[in-house]
């Protein structure tokens, strides 16, 4: 799945639009380097979002096409 689709499916970020910006800006790194909206997330991937004043740190968990409200926060697991 490509990266933007998976922060909006997680819901770690609200729209696809903004997560697609912020990969094109840098603001999203992976397993340390800065990646593109299209790259394919794997499980097991860490995930840095850079965006506001406090940067979010996630592994993910599972990748699934869709998920409900409830289950998006199983996708991933945030990091310290």
């Amino acid at each position: 799945m490509r990266l933007d689709k998976f922060l909006k499916v997680s819901r770690l970020i609200k729209r696809r639009t903004i997560a697609n910006e912020a990969c094109d800006a840098g603001r999203i790194i992976v397993n340390g380097k800065a990646a593109r909206a299209s790259y394919e997330v794997k499980e097991g991937d860490v995930l840095e979002i850079q965006l506001g004043q406090n940067p979010l740190r996630a592994r993910v968990r599972r990748v699934t096409e869709h998920a409900s409200k409830e289950d998006a926060s199983s996708c991933y697991e945030l990091l310290q």
